[in-house]
């Protein structure tokens, strides 16, 4: 008896294991679509981005694009589509007012404006980035 309750509960642990590594669940991501963006972060134009800490909404990417001066020669470039579910119309993320935080407000996501990596969820991977380059008079966004 004590061999067919081992066994049995060996076969039903195995044919769960099975079970959840067969079942894929269903994941979302932002659409790749090209960017190749310059921008003069020196200049009038934006003047947000002229010091450090500063930061501009960007026209390309799916929904646009955050792009955020970490230091006087470092930038970030995020899309502001949000990876938790983002096909939906709200999935739109936003600079808080305290400009260290994102927010989605649609799933309440809240990513770090430094390096796009997550703060509370629903959200369970960090924002979509975009390279960049930056020689001191142009920047540079692509992917």
């Amino acid at each position: 008896m004590l061999n067919f309750s081992f066994l049995s509960r060996l076969i039903l642990v195995v044919l769960l294991l099975l079970m959840t590594l067969t079942c894929k669940k269903d994941k979302e991501e932002i659409p790749n679509v090209a960017v190749n963006i310059y921008i003069y972060p020196n200049s009038t134009q934006y003047v947000q981005l002229n010091t450090n800490g500063g930061w501009v909404y960007l026209t390309g990417g799916v929904r646009g694009i955050i792009v955020y001066r970490r230091t006087q020669d470092e930038f970030v470039a995020f899309e502001r589509n949000c990876p938790y579910l983002p096909s939906s119309t709200c999935a739109l993320v936003s600079v808080e007012q305290s400009g260290l935080t994102l927010l989605d407000s649609c799933c309440g996501s809240r990513f770090i404006i430094t390096d796009g990596s997550i703060v509370n969820g629903p959200a369970s991977v960090s924002m979509k980035t975009y390279y960049t380059s930056y020689d001191g008079n142009a920047l540079h966004i692509y992917n």
